[in-house]
């Protein structure tokens, strides 16, 4: 298993066929550095999918997911927030309606 010390969530939407770097880029953009053991998630403009970036100190690794009922709503704007462990269990097992 993949160590994950902190939970980052990006308000502003990004395009899901964003590639590794572009995901990069944009974690660097809104967080200023990707940090060892911290998750990096985002969701599209219609909040029905999310992409989350894993930082694990060697690398990157991306996961994605398609929410199949509801939508993740939140304000729109720029910049992250900090998640805590159960929010981000709700937002990746489609807990929200």
């Amino acid at each position: 298993m993949i160590r994950i010390e902190a939970l980052w969530l990006s308000v502003a939407p990004l395009d899901m066929r964003a590639g590794m770097d572009t995901l990069l880029a944009q974690v660097m953009r809104v967080f200023g550095q990707a940090q060892p053991h911290h998750a990096y998630l985002f969701s599209n403009r219609r909040g029905t999918r999310l992409k989350v970036l894993v930082h694990d100190s060697f690398g990157v690794w991306p996961a994605c997911r398609r929410l199949n009922q509801g939508r993740c709503q939140w304000a729109g704007g720029q910049g992250g927030v900090v998640l805590t462990r159960v929010q981000f269990d709700a937002l990746v097992l489609g807990l929200l309606r």
